[in-house]
């Protein structure tokens, strides 16, 4: 199914309305999964026409992802990444974790963004950042579209390596499932409990007697409420 390619048009309404020179897209990926991290990227582009086929990285096949990510990570003026460990995850709630993230990724960047596209319609990264969100950005905005792909392909790559120093760990097949709920994945839980990978705050180990006392819990009320909501994303 053909896709409407992303524009600049967000990224010039910014420029136009608060005079920033320097624009950033971010995305995220691996709010919804059950292990590994959750990783965002922050990507530079410039206004210049972007390569042919970028749009969300999840309608595009894991091969021409993989060589679209190739040809991005040339073609953007800057791009960087930041990570939240399951155990950052399980301590802070997602939101905070994702600012985590997101604050990681913009700092690691040659230079500081005077504006932030920000995918979604939540704004979780808040002061000092000057952020404007846009629902569907990652299809709709270049900048974000490119952070969005490169993030995806950088995570599947980490989780495709977490197998443990034995080998341990390759029945969960997070080379095939990163670290979300699929069938293989659910039936290593079963059998054999999380790893070191997952994380343990979530509501994925209640379905699983025997590992159920491995759940973390943690002191804030309202960082658990504010996570709920991205425990059970499908966006892989």
């Amino acid at each position: 199914m053909p896709y409407e390619p992303p524009t600049h048009s967000v990224e010039r309404s910014i420029r136009a309305t608060t005079g920033a020179k320097i624009v950033a897209g971010v995305d995220e990926v691996g709010r919804g999964a059950w292990a590994g991290p959750v990783t965002v990227c922050a990507a530079i582009t410039g206004l210049r026409r972007p390569p042919a086929g970028l749009t969300d990285s999840k309608l595009i096949s894991p091969k021409r992802r993989n060589e679209l990510a190739a040809i991005l990570e040339g073609w953007v003026t800057a791009y960087a990444l930041g990570d939240a460990s399951p155990q950052e995850i399980d301590e802070l709630g997602m939101t905070a974790a994702l600012r985590l993230a997101a604050v990681r990724a913009l700092e690691a960047l040659p230079v500081r963004p005077d504006a932030v596209i920000l995918d979604g319609k939540h704004n979780y990264l808040g002061l000092p950042w000057q952020v404007r969100t846009v629902i569907k950005g990652d299809q709709s905005c270049v900048a974000v579209s490119a952070a969005s792909v490169i993030a995806k392909v950088r995570r599947d790559a980490v989780m495709a390596e977490l197998t443990g120093t034995q080998g341990e760990y390759a029945g969960f097949g997070f080379a095939d499932n990163a670290g979300y709920p699929s069938p293989v994945h659910k039936a290593a839980l079963e059998e054999r409990g999380p790893t070191p990978y997952h994380r343990l705050s979530w509501s994925y180990l209640d379905a699983l007697p025997q590992w159920r006392h491995l759940k973390k819990t943690r002191l804030s009320p309202e960082a658990a409420a504010l996570e709920s909501g991205g425990q059970l994303g499908f966006d892989f």
